[in-house]
């Protein structure tokens, strides 16, 4: 399958870094959400309800990090991936979290892919 619904680099500012004066303040993050899906019914029928509705998913995700810290954006990225596993049921799901920390970097980055387990048949 090649279907793909795309979430490209949603800004957030949440607080994240290992040392304790990083996670002080909110910092920027870029987060990118790809989800495989077949799109085929949806398409056909020209109805949200047979898709994953990224709107949902990024109201979600933004959601995410209200009150909350991580230590490491490997955490982060892991805990997105799940999350949109279980509550939006793509097939596949890559995430990457983007980091604005190393200034002689643009960024620095951590991507990561899920995928529901096989169905057993």
């Amino acid at each position: 399958m090649s279907d793909r619904i795309e979430i490209a680099d949603l800004e957030v500012s949440w607080r994240v870094g290992v040392p304790d004066h990083e996670r002080s303040r909110p910092q920027r993050l870029l987060l990118t959400i790809s989800m495989e899906t077949d799109v085929t019914v949806a398409a056909k029928t020209d109805d949200l309800a047979r898709t994953i509705d990224y709107y949902a998913v990024t109201r979600r995700i933004q959601g995410l990090g209200e009150g909350r810290e991580w230590r490491l954006i490997e955490s982060l990225a892991v805990e997105i991936a799940e999350l949109v596993l279980r509550d939006y049921g793509p097939k596949r799901v890559t995430v990457e979290v983007k980091k604005f920390i190393l200034p002689s970097t643009q960024w620095v980055s951590v991507r990561v892919e899920r995928a529901l387990p096989l169905a057993k048949g």
